[in-house]
């Protein structure tokens, strides 16, 4: 794959036939995949065939490879020009997000008391591949609750203050979820798992608020230097990678109905006007919905933990998702344009004065939440105008190694001792599952952060380092 350098920050992919329009990498070189072992540049130029694709596809500087789209990867499709809607560019994890709490505590206050914390968050957040969860649905109709009605429904039911809602994407929930395009077995595999953490990469983390760049845009957020916070990482569970599954499946058998043609079958595909575009939109906002229930429920748990532990409370920075379609107006060629963004390990990041944005972060920017690596630091960012790339940015360090990979290159060595050498409570379910995610496995988050900053994404606000992990 041949890569024009723009900037020291911004790599080109040329058109070539069957593109319609550029591969645009947001990196610097020492970021850049390995062609020989990760093809998500061919991915970033498989994407840009999709009908009714506008601008470029992005990729970030976080960008590996994954199913039909790379992980780190961007599009837009003009909805009323043909532009249509995959479900490759959102993935399995619906709306899979981070979520950001911060107490009135400092790390001085909390050393006597972290060992009793983390066991009661880790006895409080069900977590694993299994079922096991904070919330045991009584039957469909509550199902459907949390579907249409996401943190919101969370909220009216008691887990929750309405100040939350004003600190999450879209208000807690998105509006158009459709429940009925949701199928049997993907409700069978979510009814169960409501308020619980999952595995893989997903985590439960106590941080310290360690260096602030930005003392009134932090100030605004509420983080100062010194502050503990929690933050949780997890999606939609079983139900949204059975969404994902179905509606695959469903518009590979009618892509030449519409006439589309796709490099990949990763990128079956529907145009968003279409009957199967609105069923998976429909269904994806359903799970999406799920899965900001999922972070308030987990968020009611470590409230209760945290509050036995040490008399404080958590207040909501932000909540936010990345991974998902969401239908934007964006300028394209100069004028307004309804498009599709896809957003796949890719985190919206809204200027300051958006409209979306409630009124107390109107004046900032949108809070973005960029976790780093087990045992590594994370990062709290604000979105910025004329961003290049939809208001999007990177989402985490992404990955450079496999499970796999990750789990030989730890044999022989013992992951939570590597952490507590680090001055790192772990509380995990096994071995493994912590290999997996030791820091080898992925790029560097800040040399991340400042690629993403370097080329106009974003822009630092501050950096937290990890206490405590929770992992399933």
């Amino acid at each position: 794959m041949e890569l024009v350098e723009e900037s020291p920050y911004r790599f080109r992919i040329d058109q070539h036939d069957p593109m319609r329009v550029p591969g645009v990498v947001f990196a610097t070189r020492s970021l850049l995949p390995d062609a020989g072992a990760d093809k998500s540049l061919e991915q970033v130029a498989n994407v840009a065939t999709l009908p009714g694709i506008v601008d470029a596809s992005y990729a970030m500087p976080d960008v590996h490879w994954g199913y039909g789209f790379p992980i780190g990867g961007v599009a837009a499709t003009d909805v009323e020009r043909d532009g249509v809607v995959s479900p490759g560019g959102v993935g399995f994890d619906i709306s899979c997000g981070v979520r950001l709490l911060a107490a009135d505590l400092d790390r001085a206050e909390l050393g006597p008391r972290l060992d009793a914390l983390m066991d009661g968050l880790a006895e409080a957040t069900p977590r694993g591949m299994g079922k096991g969860a904070v919330w045991h649905l009584s039957d469909r109709a509550e199902l459907d609750g949390v579907l249409r009605g996401g943190s919101r429904y969370a909220v009216e039911r008691g887990f929750g203050v309405e100040r939350d809602l004003d600190r999450c994407e879209d208000y807690g929930a998105v509006d158009d979820a459709d429940p009925a395009q949701v199928s049997d077995r993907a409700v069978e595999r979510g009814a169960r798992q409501v308020g619980s953490l999952g595995s893989g990469n997903h985590f439960l983390e106590v941080q310290v608020v360690e260096e602030v760049y930005d003392d009134q845009v932090a100030g605004v957020f509420g983080l100062r230097p010194g502050q503990v916070c929690v933050m949780i990482h997890c999606g939609s569970r079983g139900l949204g990678h059975q969404i994902c599954t179905d509606h695959l499946r469903g518009m590979e058998k009618v892509m030449s109905r519409y006439g589309i043609e796709v490099p990949d079958r990763q990128l079956a595909c529907a145009p968003v006007s279409s009957d199967e575009g609105r069923a998976y939109l429909g269904a994806m906002a359903a799970a999406a919905n799920y899965a900001r229930a999922n972070r308030q429920l987990l968020t009611d748990a470590a409230r209760r933990i945290f509050t036995r532990q040490t008399g404080r409370g958590l207040d909501l920075v932000y909540d936010i998702s990345h991974n998902l379609a969401k239908v934007e107006t964006h300028a394209v060629d100069g004028a307004p344009r309804r498009v599709c963004v896809h957003r796949k390990g890719a985190t919206r990041a809204l200027p300051p004065g958006h409209e979306d944005l409630p009124a107390d972060l109107r004046e900032v920017g949108q809070p973005v939440l960029i976790p780093g690596s087990m045992g590594t630091g994370s990062y709290v960012l604000t979105g910025v105008p004329g961003s290049p790339a939809f208001a999007s940015t990177c989402h985490g360090a992404g990955r450079v190694r496999s499970r796999k990979q990750a789990v030989k290159a730890e044999r022989g060595a013992d992951p939570r001792r590597q952490l507590e050498a680090q001055d790192i409570a772990v509380r995990g379910v096994s071995r493994r599952g912590l290999a997996e995610e030791m820091p080898a496995a992925y790029k560097d988050v800040t040399a991340v952060v400042e690629s993403a900053e370097g080329a106009g994404l974003c822009r630092k606000v501050a950096r937290l380092a990890p206490v405590g992990v929770v992992k399933g």
